[in-house]
């Protein structure tokens, strides 16, 4: 299945140290080299209780990719992490591959895709190369922030001309297309019931949304999601290893 090498390593870092927690690392500062000692100042606090690492556009627009947006990727993976791009790809066929090339090159086991591009001269170039190379292909499925449902919440008509909601089109598109998990909000766990009820376990849930945004962990973990993606919550913590674990005890009570 296409992404079953980063498949393995977040399972095996989710097994080894007892948590479903990926880190957000949205971290912000105007001076390079403070950010830069920022993230590392975080990794090595919660390395041992979080399962892998996602980095957004916070990063990769300050840092350089190539730059110190690589060097933070080799020190996470001598950490034993594998990490996600959140790039949100959403571009015609050429460029998306373009975009994806890149993010492989710098190290990212697993990149974030918008399946609303579709798959002919869309995501398929990135699925392909994703295969060649072993990564993984996430799609959001159903963002955690309130107007989601202007874009992801609409009646659309599926190939049989049925009127359904695009977030649920969506879940048989991953299914179809194999990918490597799906983006559904912390924040609408009746979504990830509704999404994991077409998923069936083969495409694991990835939710954002726990904390800042409101989203519970008992109340998504209870609809299906497999892992949280937590940012401000751990980051901007007093104590980050701490606040990781809060989130580690609560999944691990379940």
């Amino acid at each position: 299945m296409l992404g079953q090498t980063f498949q393995k390593k977040i399972e095996a870092s989710s097994k080894r140290n007892k948590s479903k927690v990926i880190l957000a690392l949205d971290l912000e500062h105007t001076d390079k080299n403070i950010l830069f000692s920022k993230c590392l100042e975080i990794l090595e606090k919660v390395v041992s209780s979080v399962c892998a690492v996602k980095v957004n556009r916070h990063l990769i627009l300050p840092l350089d990719l190539y730059d110190g947006v690589k060097r933070i990727i080799t020190v996470i993976h001598d950490m034993g992490l594998p990490t996600i791009m959140d790039c949100k790809i959403n571009d015609i066929g050429h460029t998306n591959k373009v975009i994806a090339k890149h993010y492989f090159d710098a190290g990212f086991d697993a990149l974030i895709a918008n399946p609303f591009i579709g798959w002919e001269g869309g995501l398929a170039p990135v699925f392909e190369l994703a295969e060649k190379r072993g990564k993984g292909v996430i799609l959001l499925t159903y963002m955690s922030h309130k107007g989601a449902w202007e874009g992801y919440g609409q009646k659309v008509l599926d190939d049989s001309g049925t009127e359904r909601f695009q977030y649920l089109v969506f879940a048989e598109k991953a299914l179809q297309w194999k990918a490597a998990g799906v983006i559904v909000g912390a924040t609408y766990p009746e979504k990830i019931r509704e999404v994991n009820s077409i998923l069936k376990g083969e495409v694991s849930v990835y939710s954002p949304g726990v904390g800042v945004q409101g989203g519970k962990i008992k109340e998504a973990l209870v609809a299906g999601t497999n892992y949280f993606i937590i940012g401000r919550s751990i980051i901007k913590a007093e104590d980050p290893y701490r606040a990781v674990m809060l989130f580690n005890d609560i999944v691990g009570s379940h």
